[in-house]
């Protein structure tokens, strides 16, 4: 298992609650809070580049 840095979980309204963590190879994970053995992951530039996609409202059709 990779040594995770999880962050402190993000909550939104309700019980939506998410983590964000890094490892020292370069990965992030997203995962929800309370199960962070099961996350999706890829590159620190990818994670950085939907954070940013996202505050840019390109997902707001999601909502």
């Amino acid at each position: 298992m990779q040594d995770i840095s999880w962050e402190e979980p993000f909550c939104g309204e309700g019980n939506n609650c998410f983590r964000i963590g890094t490892d020292d190879q370069g990965n992030a994970y997203i995962t929800v809070a309370g199960a962070e053995d099961t996350y999706v992951t890829d590159s620190r530039e990818a994670l950085r580049t939907l954070i940013r996609e996202i505050k840019a409202g390109r997902a707001d059709h999601l909502l």
